[in-house]
């Protein structure tokens, strides 16, 4: 007998060829990274970890709407941050509820605290067109964010350390020891 696996998991449907530039990196470099490898967006990092992502829309809305030179402005003011990250092992499913949560459309996928590829909506959606149903059903409902039990990844607001558990208190991302620090 054959075994066969039921579910999909993130690594069978993500893209491992994942495009990353530095903080210093300008609109510009991002724009031009996109176009040359045909993809729609730009993980940044910042000593070798994800700091934020820049999409196509961000060079619209956030560079060329706003009439901001590309060539000196800096992927670091430009991006979109903490990252929403999801580990490779998850169900697609599971990835598909996040992004659908979060109202976002790509997860930084890492792995053992080493970014291994990106997933997208589209991704997920070219193999199980039945997680459609998913991501209807929640921009239908209007389901919002939560911080609470998320897996976000990026530098803390308070002691500017890589963490792969930050979490919102007063605005501001902060890793568990930071977290701890600022209780009562």
């Amino acid at each position: 007998m054959v075994g066969i696996r039921a579910r999909v998991l993130v690594a069978d449907v993500m893209t491992r060829d994942l495009v990353t530039l530095s903080e210093t990196a300008t609109a510009k470099e991002v724009a031009t990274a996109m176009s040359g490898k045909a993809v729609g967006s730009v993980v940044i990092t910042k000593d070798g970890h994800p700091s934020g992502i820049i999409t196509e829309k961000d060079l619209v809305e956030r560079v060329i709407a706003r009439g901001r030179d590309p060539e000196s402005t800096l992927a670091r003011e430009i991006m979109s941050s903490p990252v929403s990250v999801i580990d490779p092992r998850a169900d697609a499913m599971e990835a598909a509820r996040k992004m659908a949560k979060l109202g976002i459309r790509r997860l930084v996928v890492v792995d053992k605290g080493m970014m291994v590829g990106i997933v997208t909506s589209r991704d997920i959606l070219s193999t199980a067109p039945e997680l459609m149903e998913v991501l209807a059903d929640a921009a239908k409902n209007r389901i919002m964010p939560s911080k609470r039990g998320e897996s976000l990844a990026g530098f803390c607001d308070m002691c500017e350390e890589w963490s792969e558990s930050l979490e919102e208190v007063n605005g501001h991302f902060l890793c568990e020891v930071c977290r701890n620090e600022t209780e009562p």
